[in-house]
């Protein structure tokens, strides 16, 4: 069995603390199958082997956990302190750091439930650059509770079809980055046009 169906088997055997342990690993960076647990939970709901609200509280709980402390380690940290860190992983920070200063909160309700692989680099980087406490929080939080319930009331609806849980996990993360690539495109595209008939504007009227 490869990891996943591992977890899922475990998840069954021992329901909400392994779907809260699994959760937390994956927020603070561990190659974790959260959202795969999250969907396998809202089925177990919907079969009568797990109750609702313990899945929503304990996951949203265990996410925010690990984001916290991310957030704690680049804080304690520092720009510093992460500069010197291997070449791939001072790129990663880099680009991370500049969506931040580009969407600002944005960049941390996003990567909770939308854009997730980034979301550990968000919350290291967050804390490095002194993002203000309340700021992060109250994003965090907003970002972790939709992505919980989003995941858990679709595995409520496919319920029956374990099976396809995983691969579903991953087609619907794709899919939303997919999108989310294509928003940002049609933005800048948006603003690219606007700009220029901005200048062509300013230039007849020169």
């Amino acid at each position: 069995m490869n990891l996943g169906e591992q977890l899922l088997s475990l998840l069954a055997l021992y329901g909400v603390p392994i779907l809260g342990v699994v959760l937390f690993g994956g927020s603070i960076g561990l190659p974790l199958p959260g959202a795969l647990l999250l969907i396998a939970s809202g089925s177990f709901v919907a079969g009568g082997e797990m109750r609702l609200w313990p899945v929503l509280v304990v996951a949203s709980a265990a996410s925010i956990g690990g984001d916290v402390v991310g957030y704690s380690l680049g804080r304690w940290a520092g720009h510093a302190a992460l500069r010197r860190a291997s070449p791939k992983l001072r790129e990663r920070l880099d680009e991370t750091e500049r969506s931040i200063r580009k969407w600002g909160a944005w960049s941390i309700f996003l990567t909770r439930w939308l854009i997730t692989p980034l979301g550990p680099w968000v919350n290291l980087i967050s804390g490095a650059s002194e993002v203000p406490w309340p700021k992060f929080l109250f994003w965090d939080v907003f970002g972790e509770v939709l992505w919980v319930v989003l995941y858990v009331m679709l595995g409520h609806l496919i319920a029956g079809e374990v099976q396809a849980i995983s691969a579903l996990a991953s087609d619907i993360t794709w899919i939303l980055l997919s999108l989310a690539v294509a928003g940002i495109l049609a933005w800048r595209i948006v603003e690219i046009r606007r700009r220029a008939v901005w200048e062509t504007i300013v230039l007849d009227a020169d």
